[in-house]
């Protein structure tokens, strides 16, 4: 082969091998993707630690109305906590326990913050007071705290426990990992600007007999297939868009998005639409390590897709995307996603972080639990949350709500 001939191919061959690089994604630059589960998680440990050191919200809410803490009565000893990682990784349980102990010197904490998933086995088996969620209990976990201490015939089963779910805090409004806000999405060039509640329902969910009420099941929230939404022109849209199909996309099942969706749009029935189309997250796409979320996914296909819809949050929005208002049920006052709504509590999608903790029915919380908690929904506890800047505090009205829950 003549020199200039080789020469000829060489180049030739490197000039195609950049070119080929040229068009890979941005997102592309460490590698290749993997769902393996420890990739994951070390991917996911990687975006968390960066977030957990940044104050997110600066903004300073007015908690005047909060009632200040005042202690009913001195306690001491320790206080066991299972559950949700996000607290500690941020420091806001680090926050709350310091004050809490200057207003009760004798107490002290002994947490297993490793994640949402240990909460309910810590409580179930009485290795844990306080069971922190950044999410809302699953339906198998309320199931198993009530096949072990609720009255269902297992050893030392007296049936005479309860469940309390406390509200200590609103999610976030677009802070990946604290509980973000669940938005609608569709692709800029879609003339929609807002849905309601009951229209979520149509598009995104299917014909179903009934729906969960915590562990009863409802046939009272069955719906028929005529209340399906399956074409724009269902939606108003006209011209070219009316007989259009409606390209629904989401999370993975096993994911809480989709639990937390399911509950506040499909009336916790599970039923829904025949052609979602799920993601979930992948490993090894980014070159800081850290994870791609499954929002992040399909968000980028929804920047392609004219005819998409999508449920995630904002820190995946595109300026190929926009987010769209909702209304309650089938109201015409239409919300706007963005931080003075969630907070203030009046958009539909928001998200909470709750605690939950076990008594006897009738009977008083543990002392030390219940000063606990009430500190947390104090002024003082809520501007912890504030101070954290990336969960949200209560309302005044939601904190007396769930005060009441304590006596």
């Amino acid at each position: 082969m003549k020199a200039n001939q080789l020469t000829y191919m060489v180049l030739a061959a490197a000039l195609s091998l950049c070119c080929a690089l040229a068009a890979l994604p941005a997102a592309a630059d460490a590698g290749a993707s993997t769902t393996d589960a420890a990739a994951l998680s070390k991917a996911r440990a990687t975006g968390n630690k960066k977030r957990a050191q940044k104050v997110f919200y600066t903004k300073q809410f007015d908690l005047s109305g909060l009632a200040p803490y005042k202690p009913e009565q001195p306690v001491k000893g320790v206080i066991r906590q299972w559950g949700d990682n996000y607290l500690k990784d941020s420091g806001l349980i680090d926050l709350w326990e310091t004050q809490f102990r200057g207003f009760h010197p004798e107490t002290s904490f002994d947490d297993n913050l490793a994640s949402s998933s240990v909460a309910f086995p810590g409580l179930i088996t009485g290795a844990a007071d306080l069971a922190p969620l950044g999410r809302q209990a699953l339906w198998d976990e309320l199931k198993g705290f009530e096949r072990e201490g609720a009255g269902t015939g297992g050893e030392g089963d007296t049936g005479d426990e309860e469940v309390v779910e406390v509200v200590v805090a609103t999610g976030s409004y677009d802070v990946r990992g604290w509980t973000f806000a669940l938005g609608v999405f569709v692709n800029k060039d879609n003339p929609i600007a807002h849905l309601t509640m009951e229209q979520l329902d149509g598009i995104f969910g299917a014909e179903r007999s009934g729906g969960w009420n915590g562990l009863t099941w409802e046939p009272a929230r069955a719906r028929g297939p005529e209340r399906n939404i399956r074409t724009w022109g269902q939606l108003g849209l006209t011209g070219e868009w009316a007989d259009k199909p409606i390209h629904v996309y989401g999370y993975n099942f096993k994911y809480h998005f989709a639990d937390e969706f399911d509950k506040k749009v499909l009336k916790a029935s599970g039923k829904w639409n025949e052609s979602l189309r799920m993601y979930s997250n992948v490993a090894g796409l980014k070159a800081d390590g850290s994870l791609t979320g499954g929002g992040e996914l399909m968000m980028n296909d929804l920047s392609k897709d004219p005819y998409g819809i999508a449920y995630t949050g904002i820190p995946f929005l595109t300026p190929q995307t926009k987010v769209l208002a909702l209304a309650p049920g089938s109201s015409d006052k239409y919300v706007e996603l963005n931080l003075d709504n969630v907070q203030n509590r009046s958009y539909p999608l928001l998200r909470d972080v709750y605690y939950y903790v076990k008594r006897k029915k009738g009977q008083p919380l543990d002392p030390k639990v219940k000063e606990f908690l009430r500190y947390i929904l104090s002024r003082e506890g809520q501007a912890q949350v504030q101070r954290d800047g990336k969960y949200l505090p209560l309302t005044a009205e939601v904190a007396r709500e769930q005060l009441k829950k304590l006596d």
